[in-house]
């Protein structure tokens, strides 16, 4: 199976890599020797790709990759090696493209896939307190005011600009003449 990204297949793969990692708290209980592991489930599979790509249809290629990376979107992934991982869809992390010396229209590219992995929904927010929103919109118009307030002080200042550019074109000429 030759891996594919989306609907396009990656030419002349030359290596598939994965990196999992585990993400584990500790605890240290208080008056007690030791620690507590809490197992926090894994972080999202990174997928590294690398391979060439040559021949008359490599700009469209990289011209496509790219397109893809910079949309940002979720992508289907379909490869051997993370067959048994279970990822169906990625995240573009990285995309570098590099060309190869001594034939024309010959790139090596490197792809750095992240396992997209959908937000969990919160089961139960009715114990939040609602009342918390209402205090930070007025903080936040206070400090809309406060930059109302500072805009007009320095609209105000514009008006000494030129008596202040004459004062500093006098101090320099008696600085010189001493």
């Amino acid at each position: 199976m030759r891996p594919m990204l989306d609907d396009l297949e990656l030419p002349l793969v030359q290596e598939v890599s994965t990196f999992d990692r585990r993400m584990l708290a500790e605890h240290k209980p208080p008056g007690m020797d030791g620690s507590v592991l809490q197992n926090l489930g894994r972080r999202a599979t990174s997928v590294l790709v690398w391979g060439v790509v040559t021949g008359d249809g490599s700009r469209e290629f990289m011209e496509t990759l790219d397109t893809r990376f910079r949309a940002g979107r979720p992508l289907p992934f379909v490869a051997d090696i993370t067959e048994d991982t279970a990822i169906e869809n990625v995240l573009i992390d990285d995309l570098r493209f590099q060309e190869l010396a001594g034939k024309t229209d010959r790139f090596a590219y490197v792809l750095t896939l992240r396992e997209h992995q959908v937000p969990v929904e919160p089961e139960d927010v009715s114990f939040v307190d609602t009342d918390v929103l209402g205090e930070a919109l007025d903080q936040v118009q206070g400090l809309v005011e406060g930059l109302d307030a500072a805009r007009a002080f320095a609209e105000g200042l514009s008006r000494f600009v030129p008596q202040l550019g004459d004062l500093l074109s006098r101090l320099e000429k008696a600085r010189n003449t001493t």
